[in-house]
């Protein structure tokens, strides 16, 4: 059986006294990055024996809205990227990429 090989990825946050995050930072050495600083996050894992998602998303307080929703436009394509690598379901991923489309009208967004 070959060597099982273990990848790490490292989040830190920098709190405030009212624990509010202040500070991002995150690592990926099998990616070269090494405490990255970043103003968001988004962190879903599956629960397969709960059949649930948990999540975590931080920003600190100085994300400027602005970039919150670039933000969110970014990561709704890019779910919606992954949606079709993980089920080929080309009917979905099309209405999802409308709604992206849409997003990104309503908010004036340009690419």
């Amino acid at each position: 059986m070959a060597d099982l090989h273990e990848s790490e990825i490292k989040l830190r946050v920098g709190l405030d006294e009212n624990r509010v995050p202040e500070k991002l930072y995150w690592s990926a050495q099998d990616g070269g990055i090494d405490n990255e600083e970043a103003k968001a996050m988004l962190l879903s894992v599956w629960d397969s024996k709960n059949q649930e998602s948990l999540k975590i998303d931080l920003w600190t307080k100085d994300m400027p809205v602005e970039e919150m929703k670039i933000f969110f436009h970014q990561t709704l394509v890019s779910l919606s990227d992954t949606f079709m690598r993980a089920t080929q379901d080309e009917k979905m991923t099309a209405t999802m990429k409308d709604f992206c489309a849409y997003f990104a009208e309503k908010l004036d967004l340009k690419k």
